[in-house]
């Protein structure tokens, strides 16, 4: 079957330098963007019912961009004025960058890690004695929680905010050859949205473990999945799936 239209289920990141961009012109394909998820922000309301105050904390741990800004926003909702020795761990180097749009590296204490959150665990284990708090979504993976239940520290867990279904009726009727998902969430909505979607012969490329075992839990057939070693990307992996798909027999 030849690919001629592509559905990413994010929102455009990266402007016009995006690979999927350069995917879209060198193969001549449709490449559209839709978030399939909102995330709304918590309350200081919502965060009061969780029992959890911002000052008996010493150390922030941020797993994701989102995590850092709402946990600042919610900090200056409170009247919180986030302590100069507050010591921050970043699981890695994109967050710990973007965090320098809140504090200056220079007085603070930021430890970074390198991808996964297994990477911060010495700097977790150096700190031990102190009080962690891991700003998170309503979606947190259980390992996670596993991991820092077994360092015999003192954390808690705190949803500053929470992910939901976006409104996708517009999209009743359009057909897409390729369906591109990045997390669990965006296959829930997908579902939401379309209770009875019948795959046919739309492709579904997922990315990254979790969100794989979803598309199989909800019943898809999965055609590319990533990251592989031959392809980290998913953007490489479409590549080779529109080349395969599209070149001309005789």
């Amino acid at each position: 079957m030849k690919i001629n239209n592509i559905l990413i289920s994010q929102s455009l990141n990266g402007g016009f330098n995006t690979p999927y961009i350069k995917l879209s012109k060198n193969k001549n394909v449709n490449i559209d963007f839709r978030s399939f998820i909102e995330v709304k922000g918590a309350s200081s309301s919502d965060v009061r019912k969780q029992k959890i105050n911002f000052s008996d904390f010493t150390v922030i741990l941020f797993i994701s961009k989102k995590s850092v800004d709402h946990y600042f926003r919610l900090a200056e909702s409170m009247r919180f004025k986030v302590p100069a020795s507050m010591k921050y761990i970043c699981q890695t180097k994109t967050i710990a960058y973007y965090l320098q749009k809140y504090i200056l590296f220079r007085k603070r204490k930021i430890h970074i890690g390198n991808k996964s959150f297994q990477d911060i665990l010495p700097y977790i284990k150096k700190h031990s004695k102190e009080k962690f708090l891991l700003p998170s979504s309503d979606i947190l993976k259980s390992e996670i929680i596993d991991i820092l239940n077994k360092q015999n520290i003192s954390w808690k867990r705190a949803i500053l905010y929470k992910t939901a279904s976006s409104d996708l009726s517009d999209l009743k009727h359009i057909y897409y050859d390729i369906l591109v998902f990045f997390n669990p969430a965006e296959i829930k909505s997908l579902f939401d949205n379309f209770p009875n979607f019948d795959q046919n012969n739309v492709k579904i490329a997922t990315f990254g473990k979790n969100t794989l075992d979803a598309a199989y839990k909800a019943g898809l057939k999965i055609d590319i999945k990533v990251p592989t070693p031959e392809f980290p990307s998913m953007a490489m992996a479409l590549e080779k799936y529109i080349k395969k798909s599209n070149t001309i027999r005789y």
